[in-house]
């Protein structure tokens, strides 16, 4: 099922459909990044093999497509933006490309949306909290990504901080 359908969604069902969307961007940009490829190749693959999909018995969860596709294009055409917020948000002397890979895909789906969505910040840093914990289960990145994630919404939203 996607946004698109006739079918009337309920907001816990839309909101489930944008936390998945946000979910497989994560995993997209880390895709793209160590398979070298396009961003149309991995839109086309997610849809195909991903979204809604059955793989070994398991189904994976429908997602709002348009969100999806959304925060892909905003991650790619303003990487280097979000890449800069990125690195001022990161200590001094750990530049983005030594941070791992999954978090760097986390921070830019997470930029994206913060430059590219009329989402409130406070909720971009909860989603994407709840997306690292999925990936590091120990918990330890969750201050870190937190820490980076408030830092990157201040300065692409400061309006929402006044």
């Amino acid at each position: 099922m996607t946004a698109a359908k006739s079918m009337k969604l309920t907001a816990a069902q839309a909101r489930r459909m944008r936390t998945t969307a946000r979910f497989y961007a994560v995993q997209a940009l880390f895709q793209m990044e160590a398979a070298e490829v396009g961003l149309e190749t991995i839109i086309e693959e997610f849809l195909t093999h991903r979204v809604g999909a059955v793989i070994d018995g398991v189904r994976f969860g429908d997602a709002d497509v348009p969100h999806f596709r959304n925060l892909l294009g905003v991650a790619v055409a303003e990487q280097a933006l979000i890449d800069q917020m990125t690195h001022r948000a990161l200590v001094a002397r750990w530049p983005i490309e030594r941070i791992d890979p999954t978090l760097r895909a986390l921070f830019r789906a997470a930029g994206a949306e913060l430059v590219g969505a009329d989402t409130p910040p406070k909720v971009t840093i909860t989603e994407y909290l709840e997306i690292a914990k999925a990936f590091y289960p120990d918990g330890k990145e969750a201050k870190f990504v937190n820490g980076v994630l408030d830092h990157m919404a201040r300065e692409a939203r400061p309006d929402a901080f006044a």
